[in-house]
C-alpha cells in the first residue's frame, strides 16, 4: 500500500511531562485508524503533528507530495456572520452544490433539521459541531483526521457517519485518522488502532474489539504486573465476546483464542443474584407510569405510557432530540408531574440523577476531594468487597496524589468521576444517568461500567454512546412521536424504525439486514462447502502462526533498520489481508451450511 503519511521519531512536551518520546508511526493508503489512550496523554497532539497544525520538538513528519489533509479539530473554526449554507459549500452555485451526490447525503446526514440559511451565529454548541464536520466531508481530501467526531451527535447520526467514512474512503484509497472515545464507532470503523500512553505509541490490528484481545493477549505473553488494569480489559473482552451477539461472528480459530483468555472470567453481571439485591432493598414496587401523559401548552410531548418499573432493571432509553426523553425521566425522578394518568412511586424508593450539569460538585467547587471523601460513608460495597470512597476513587481512575486538588481543577472527566462518586455513596436504589460517557476516556468508561456492573439497583441510561448502552443495561426501549415503545432488537430495531418514518427524515444507513434462508444444498455441494471450510480453517492456523512470526521477527529488529522493518510490516498487512479475505469466506461457507 502507498505511504501517505508518517512521523519519524516524534518528541513533543509540556512543562513537567514528556507527551511523546520518540514515537514513529505512519498512514497508508486504506488505513482507517483509530486512536485511543487516557486523557492528556497526548493523542490529539499526535493527530495534531502528523496534519502540520502542531510542530514536534524533536523529529519529522513526511508526507507524500500534492496529499490533501483535512481535519476536524475539537474547537470549530466557523465565521459568526457566515450562514450556515455558506459556511458548507462555501461560494459554490446551488445548482452544483444540490447536483452533488455526496453534498446531498452530508447535508441529510448532518443537517436536516438546520435552516440553512440561518446565522452560525444563532446555532447551538452541537449545531456548530455538525455543520463544522459538514464543512470538512463535502470537500475532497486524500487524509481526514477527526477528533471526537461523535460528540453532539444521536445514534442515528452517529450511525450514518460510520457509514459514510467506511463508504468514502475504502481499502487502497485515502485514509482516516479518528480520536473519539466511542467504542462502537470505532469498531464499526477502524482497521487498525494506535494506543498512546506514556509517550509512546503501541499499534494494533484491526478495530475496537480485536485491540481488546491484542491488549489482553500481549500482556499475558509479557506477564505485565498491571493486574487490574488486566483483568478489567479481560471483563471487557468477556461481555464482547458473551454480550454483543453482532460481534460474536468470528473465524473458528479466533473464538477459541478469546475462549481461552476468558476461561475463568466470570460473567459481566450476574442478572439473578443483583435482582434479588435490587428487590431486598426496593421491595417489589419501584415506579409505575399508568397510562401517564404530559402535556406543555398544547403540545402533546408524551401520551398513553405504561411502564411498570421493576427492582433490578437495567434499561437504555433512546430517542431524537426533543423526543421527550427528559420528561419521562423527570416522571420517573418526581420532578415533573403527570398531565394525565398517574405516576405510582414505592415507599423506598431513592433516586439519584447523574445529569450532564455536574450539579452535585455546585456546592464544593472550591474544596479538596480528600476533604469531600473525609464526609463520606466510610464503606462502600461492590462486588462483594468493601471500599473505602478513597479505593472506589482509585477505581475510577484517581491518583493518591490527585486527592488534593481543588474540584474546580479537575478534568472534565475527573470531576465526572467524583459526580458518579458522590451518587453512589447516597445508596439510591434507583439510578438514572443522562449521557454518563461525556468527558471519559475508554479505559475510564471500562472501568465505570465495570463498577454499574455489581451495582444492585434499578439503572436507567440516557445516552448517544451505543456502546455504553449495550455494555450496562439489558433491554433498550424508545420514545418515538410522544410514545414509549419496547425494542426487543435493541438499537438496530430502533435505527430501522426511524428509517420507516418514526419521526425522521434523515437518511441514515440501513443496518444490514438478516440473510435470507440459504436453499437446501445438495449432498454434493454440502461435502464440497465442509471441505472447503476446513481448508480454509488450516490457511487460517497457518496464516496466524505466519504473523505471530512476523511479530516475534519485527520485536527483535533492529529499529535503525527502517528498510527491514518496512518489508516486515509489508508481509504483516499482506498476511492480514488474506486472513481477512479468508474470514469473509469463511463466514459465507458458515451460512450456506447453517441455511
Amino acid at each position: 500500500m502507498a505511504h501517505l503519511l508518517g512521523g519519524e521519531n516524534l518528541h513533543i512536551e509540556f512543562p513537567a511531562k514528556v507527551i511523546l518520546d520518540g514515537v514513529t508511526v505512519g498512514v497508508a493508503d486504506g488505513d482507517r485508524v483509530g486512536i485511543v489512550g487516557r486523557n492528556g496523554d497526548g493523542k490529539s497532539t499526535l493527530m495534531r503533528i502528523l496534519t502540520g497544525r502542531t510542530e514536534p520538538d524533536d523529529g519529522r513528519v513526511t508526507r507524500r507530495g500534492g496529499l490533501r489533509v483535512g481535519m476536524l479539530a475539537q474547537t470549530d473554526e466557523l465565521t459568526e456572520s457566515d450562514s450556515v449554507r455558506h459556511a458548507i459549500v462555501g461560494d459554490a452555485p446551488e445548482h452544483a452544490w444540490r447536483g452533488d451526490a455526496r453534498i446531498r447525503d452530508v447535508l441529510a446526514g448532518l443537517t436536516n433539521d438546520l435552516d440553512l440559511e440561518a446565522d452560525v451565529s444563532a446555532l447551538s454548541g452541537g449545531q456548530r459541531r455538525r455543520v463544522a464536520l459538514a464543512r470538512l466531508l463535502v470537500q475532497e481530501w486524500d487524509v481526514v483526521a477527526l477528533d471526537e467526531p461523535t460528540n453532539h451527535l444521536d445514534v442515528e447520526g452517529i450511525a450514518w457517519l460510520a457509514e459514510h467514512l467506511r463508504t468514502r474512503w475504502p481499502a487502497n484509497q485515502g485514509a482516516l485518522l479518528l480520536v473519539t472515545h466511542d467504542r462502537w464507532f470505532l469498531d464499526a470503523v477502524c482497521t487498525r488502532m494506535w494506543e498512546v500512553h506514556d509517550g509512546i505509541v503501541d499499534p494494533f490490528e484491526g478495530g475496537y474489539a480485536a485491540y481488546v484481545l491484542q491488549r489482553v493477549e500481549r500482556q499475558r505473553q509479557a506477564a505485565v504486573a498491571e493486574e487490574k488494569r488486566q483483568n478489567l480489559m479481560r471483563k471487557e473482552l468477556a461481555w464482547l465476546r458473551r454480550g454483543a451477539p453482532a460481534r460474536t461472528s468470528k473465524p473458528k480459530f479466533r473464538i477459541e483464542a478469546a475462549n481461552q483468555l476468558i476461561a475463568d472470567e466470570p460473567p459481566v453481571r450476574d442478572a439473578v443474584q443483583l435482582a434479588q439485591l435490587a428487590t431486598a432493598r426496593l421491595g417489589k414496587d419501584v415506579v409505575d407510569l399508568l397510562d401517564a401523559g404530559v402535556a406543555y401548552d398544547d403540545r402533546q410531548v408524551l401520551r398513553d405510557v405504561e411502564w411498570r418499573i421493576a427492582p433490578g432493571e437495567r434499561t437504555g432509553i433512546l430517542g431524537p432530540n426533543g423526543a421527550g426523553k427528559s420528561t419521562l425521566l423527570g416522571l420517573i425522578a418526581g420532578t415533573v408531574e403527570p398531565t394525565s394518568g398517574r405516576v405510582k412511586r414505592g415507599k423506598t424508593v431513592r433516586v439519584a440523577y447523574l445529569d450532564q450539569r455536574l450539579a452535585e460538585l455546585d456546592p464544593v467547587m472550591d474544596r479538596r476531594v480528600r476533604e469531600i471523601l473525609a464526609e463520606q460513608r466510610s464503606t462502600y460495597v461492590s462486588g462483594g468487597k468493601e471500599l473505602t470512597p478513597a479505593q472506589l476513587l482509585e477505581r475510577l481512575g484517581f491518583r493518591s496524589s490527585e486527592l488534593s486538588t481543588p474540584v474546580r481543577d479537575l478534568s472534565g472527566g475527573q470531576k465526572r468521576r467524583l459526580q458518579l462518586l458522590l451518587v453512589l455513596l447516597n445508596e439510591p436504589n434507583v439510578l438514572i444517568l443522562d449521557e454518563p460517557s461525556n468527558d471519559l476516556d475508554t479505559d475510564m468508561l471500562a472501568a465505570m461500567e465495570d463498577l454499574l456492573d455489581s451495582w444492585p439497583g434499578t439503572l436507567l441510561v440516557v445516552s448517544h454512546d451505543r456502546y455504553l448502552l449495550e455494555r450496562v443495561t439489558d433491554q433498550q426501549y424508545a420514545v418515538l412521536d410522544g410514545h414509549l415503545r419496547h425494542l426487543p432488537g435493541g438499537v438496530d430495531e430502533y435505527l430501522r424504525l426511524r428509517r420507516e418514518g418514526a419521526g425522521s427524515a434523515r437518511a441514515t444507513p440501513p443496518s444490514p439486514a438478516p440473510a435470507a434462508a440459504s436453499p437446501g444444498l445438495s449432498g454434493a455441494e454440502r461435502r464440497a462447502a465442509e471441505k472447503e471450510l476446513a481448508s480454509i480453517e488450516r490457511k487460517l492456523q497457518n496464516l496466524q502462526s505466519r504473523v505471530t512470526r512476523i511479530h516475534a521477527d519485527m520485536a527483535a529488529h533492529d529499529p535503525a533498520d527502517y528498510d527491514g522493518l518496512a518489508a516486515l510490516n509489508a508481509d504483516l498487512r499482506d498476511r492480514m489481508a488474506e486472513i481477512t479475505e479468508l474470514e469473509e469466506r469463511w463466514l459465507e461457507l458458515g451460512e450456506q451450511l447453517d441455511g
